[in-house]
């Protein structure tokens, strides 16, 4: 990277969710910030920070050592980081909200575009504003679902369940349940077993139904505890749920959807004939402002 910023220029943020999985949001188009784990969870502390699931730093692909074999592909890289500061290799709300906010900033505009990520170059399309200026619902092609097959187990409390190993460029165990209250306060990960088929740890999805192609879901969310949303979680959970239905449009040539109900709202997802998994939803930006650079270094507390 670039030489970092002097030390007591303020840094801009912006602050967005989708379906109420929310993030900072960190512009840093040359890459010249240096945010340490402890900054990224300093931020992100509900009550001593601005309050986050995750952060997302706003890079130029080219400046950015990660991203910079992807950038004659997507002039945008997404860094994102768990509200603990660990990185992660995709969030599918945040990449919905990294959208949002390059449409805000003029960087983009409604229609089709891409953006880098630890998992590859995901593509994006921004809908049209509605008439009564409603921001149009965005849409992210979040590549193919791998199942590794294995059995795997999750536990609760004393309780265990079968669950699906599914990956979404990041890891998921996805168990289908009574009832959304056995996943517990999920303050704590669930137990997951064995921990062989998650060496680096993982996300875990508790659903039940609601109706045909419908179900409801609870996550935790690696290195972030329970969120109100997990993008790529609701990718795995759909692919779970339409492989128990006896439904895989890679062998029948037949997209299928199925809507995702979480905590904070409610997504759309397709899984294409030729195995894409498409995820639709809202973005919203919902303030900006600046951050005191010497509390953030830990002298202005």
């Amino acid at each position: 990277m670039t030489d970092a910023p002097s030390a007591d220029a303020p840094i801009a943020f912006l602050k967005g969710h989708g379906t109420e999985n929310d993030f900072v949001i960190v512009p840093d188009p040359d890459g010249r910030l240096e945010l340490s784990a402890g900054d990224v969870a300093r931020l992100c502390d509900r009550r001593a920070g601005i309050g986050a699931d995750g952060l997302l730093r706003v890079v130029r692909s080219a400046a950015h050592p990660e991203a910079a074999a992807l950038a004659a592909e997507a002039e945008w890289f997404m860094d994102y980081r768990n509200s603990d500061g660990s990185i992660a290799e995709m969030c599918g709300n945040g990449v919905r909200v990294f959208a949002r906010y390059l449409q805000r900033t003029g960087r983009a505009g409604a229609g089709d575009l891409d953006i880098a990520t630890r998992a590859g170059v995901r593509h994006v399309h921004i809908g049209k504003d509605g008439a009564d200026g409603t921001p149009g619902d965005v849409t992210v092609a979040m590549g193919p679902a791998e199942l590794p097959g294995g059995a795997v187990n999750i536990g609760v409390d004393g309780r265990t369940w079968p669950a699906v190993h599914i990956s979404m460029g990041n890891p998921h165990a996805v168990a289908f349940v009574d009832d959304l209250d056995d996943a517990g306060d999920l303050l704590r990960a669930p137990a997951v077993s064995p921990g062989s088929a998650y060496p680096n740890g993982t996300n875990v999805e508790f659903v039940v139904d609601r109706g045909p192609a419908h179900v409801a879901m609870r996550v935790h969310e690696r290195g972030s505890g329970e969120t109100r949303s997990c993008g790529t979680g609701a990718c795995a959970v759909m692919v779970a749920a339409a492989r128990r239905d006896g439904l895989d449009p890679t062998a029948t040539g037949q997209p299928v959807t199925y809507t995702v109900d979480v905590p904070g709202g409610r997504l759309v997802i397709t899984e294409r004939a030729d195995g894409e998994i498409e995820m639709t939803g809202p973005a919203v930006i919902l303030a900006e402002g600046t951050i005191d650079p010497a509390w953030l270094a830990g002298s202005g507390r």
